[in-house]
Formats: structure tokens, C-alpha cells, sequence
């Protein structure tokens, strides 16, 4: 994992203006008021065993706490949350805000922090949508607040 690259990434993406639609962009995802940045995907596990499974993802959870420490120098993390509520209350029907409504259908939970120069949520997640797909380390920058 290359840190200083990812931390390049954050930053930018920090200082960029939101697109004004959804759809793809240079680093990932975005829309109105935020980005998702895919940092690194590892490959599938269409026929992987579990021991391979479970050791890419002890890495990505490894690889998002070692950059979280970074950001951690720059701002007090606001905490690791859950999103299981958020996608709880999205299958039952309720309107959640993007991109918190599609990262609660991948990313069980985030850890975040808040920008005291931007004001922008920052957080990471590790994403796998099915036991068969990669894994991705996820970067968000979002000035939608929590659902």
C-alpha cells in the first residue's frame, strides 16, 4: 500500500469541487456533495478458498488502520461507525442521503473524521458487495452529513 499516494488522493479530493451528477470519476464515484475513491481492489475469490478470503481481508483491514493513523495526525477521529442501521432503515424504505445509502449496502462500517479546514467527512471503509467479489479500500469525502 502506497500511504502517501492514498493521503495525495484525500487531499485533493478535499479541495475538489463536487460533481454536479452521479457517475464515474478519475478516482472512483461521485455525485453532489461527495466522492468515493477506490484506493486499491484486490482480486476476486471466485475459486479461492476461505483461508484466502479471510487473509486479503485481515490486509485491507490492516491497510485502512494504517492510513486511518495518518489522518488521525490531522484531525480526532470522530469514531468507527456502523452502517447497519442506514441500510436497516434504506430496506424498509426510508430515504438515506447518497453516499451513505449505497456504501451501507458494502461497507459495514466506517471510520471518520471531520476536516477542520473544510469541513468535509472523510472516511474509510473496506467494501466487498458478495464472498465471490474483491475487496476495496474506500476513501470518502463528503460534506452530506451522517443519516
Amino acid at each position: 500500500m502506497d500511504i502517501a499516494k492514498h493521503l495525495a488522493v484525500i487531499d485533493e479530493l478535499c479541495a475538489r469541487e463536487f460533481p454536479t451528477g452521479y457517475g464515474r470519476v478519475d478516482v472512483g464515484t461521485g455525485g453532489p456533495g461527495y466522492f468515493i475513491a477506490e484506493l486499491a481492489t484486490s482480486g476476486d475469490f471466485y475459486e479461492a478458498g476461505l483461508d484466502a478470503l479471510e487473509e486479503t481481508e485481515a490486509q485491507f483491514d490492516a491497510d485502512r488502520d494504517a492510513l486511518g493513523e495518518r489522518l488521525g495526525e490531522r484531525w480526532a477521529p470522530v469514531g468507527p461507525i456502523s452502517l447497519f442501521s442506514a441500510f436497516q432503515r434504506s430496506e424498509e424504505g426510508e430515504a438515506i442521503s447518497e453516499p451513505w445509502r449505497t456504501l451501507a449496502s458494502h461497507v459495514p462500517d466506517l471510520h471518520l473524521w471531520k476536516s477542520t479546514q473544510t469541513g468535509r467527512w472523510i472516511a474509510l471503509g473496506v467494501s466487498q458487495w458478495d464472498r465471490d467479489l474483491p475487496f476495496q479500500l474506500l476513501a470518502v469525502v463528503t460534506d452530506v452529513d451522517l443519516p
